[in-house]
């Protein structure tokens, strides 16, 4: 029988060694070890409601097996999926890898509350079944949660919101987490298929992130570098920006006009720096934000305010997604934090 301390090293270690390998396979750097830790945390909090209400699932369902293998597991999904939904509409997800990491986090979180209340209030068990709740359901549990982000970023990627776009990512995720819970192999033989399994697809996942993020460093970074350049020389009338600008300049009082004009030049130069630390960390080298960033994201607030919410609309054509907008403003601002 396995002891309470070998039972918590084995239900908290191998998750926590596959996510410190996730991470430090994104060359970019994307997550920071802050914000891994709170997903971790809230994670973990979707396992103690889940823990909490298993009693009344369990009541409500007169019977066990209804309960186990189908009432728990969606319960489970749903609460892991909710941490990864607020990632998303706080702007915490750009790209693959980062869905990837910080979703397998929250499953993380959820299977070292989940496996260290059990080591705790359930008899001692054997050391196999540690072995198995340890690599199978707690990196399952992260797995098929990093799968939900993913499929999720991808279905959204394209500036698309809305829970539908959700549906197919947390569908595919309770089909994968029922048939874990099935066992129609031998419990080891289910552990070595998500240890076997895992690794490889988010190595597929990377891979086809990075391209994307090189795709677009060079491609965004270039029409940034035009656009500043247009507006800085004050040429901006002699391209499609400037038409853009001037059918802006009719429909709004001449101060807002100004507000965005000098919204674009700010909002530029500082997507312009997030992406060049991004390069510089794709070269290996680490670097901080910068002096005065805090400033200048304070300014950058206080002109969206000024704009109003009209106006930032009127503007997105020429800011392009929304959603990675705010990404890129996320990144910008965590820059002077490391």
């Amino acid at each position: 029988m396995a002891s309470t301390t070998l039972s918590f090293i084995l239900g908290a270690v191998p998750v926590l060694v596959f996510l410190a390998a996730l991470r430090l396979m994104d060359g970019y750097r994307l997550v920071s070890l802050r914000l891994v830790a709170l997903v971790i945390v809230g994670g973990g909090l979707a396992a103690w409601f889940c823990l909490s209400a298993s009693v009344s699932l369990w009541w409500l369902a007169k019977d066990s097996r209804l309960s186990v293998y189908w009432l728990l597991p969606l319960l489970e999904e749903v609460a892991k999926a909710l941490v990864v939904l607020l990632l998303f509409w706080r702007h915490r997800i750009g790209f693959l890898v980062d869905a990837a990491i910080l979703g397998f986090a929250a499953g993380a979180g959820f299977a070292i509350v989940e496996n260290l209340y059990y080591a705790a209030v359930l008899e001692p068990m054997p050391v196999a079944v540690w072995v198995v709740r340890g690599f199978g359901t707690a990196i399952m549990h992260g797995g098929v949660t990093a799968i939900f982000a993913v499929l999720t970023q991808l279905l959204t990627e394209r500036n698309r919101r809305g829970l539908r776009y959700c549906l197919p990512g947390l569908l595919l995720a309770l089909c994968l987490h029922w048939l874990f819970n099935r066992f129609y192999l031998s419990p080891l033989a289910h552990t070595l298929v998500v240890v076997a399994t895992l690794p490889a697809l988010l190595a597929l996942v990377f891979l086809r992130s990075a391209r994307a993020m090189h795709h677009w460093l060079q491609q965004d970074l270039d029409s940034d570098l035009a656009l500043l350049h247009l507006i800085q020389s004050g040429e901006v009338g002699r391209s499609r920006t400037g038409e853009f600008l001037d059918d802006l300049k009719r429909r709004f009082e001449g101060p807002v006009t100004a507000d965005m004009l000098c919204y674009l030049r700010l909002y530029t130069e500082l997507a312009m720096r997030a992406k060049g630390v991004l390069m510089m960390r794709e070269h290996g080298f680490e670097v901080g934000g910068g002096e005065g960033l805090d400033s200048r994201l304070a300014e950058l607030r206080y002109l969206e305010r000024s704009i109003g919410r009209v106006g930032m609309l009127a503007l997105r054509p020429l800011l392009g997604h929304d959603w990675r907008n705010r990404w890129q403003l996320r990144l910008a601002s965590s820059l002077d934090r490391g």
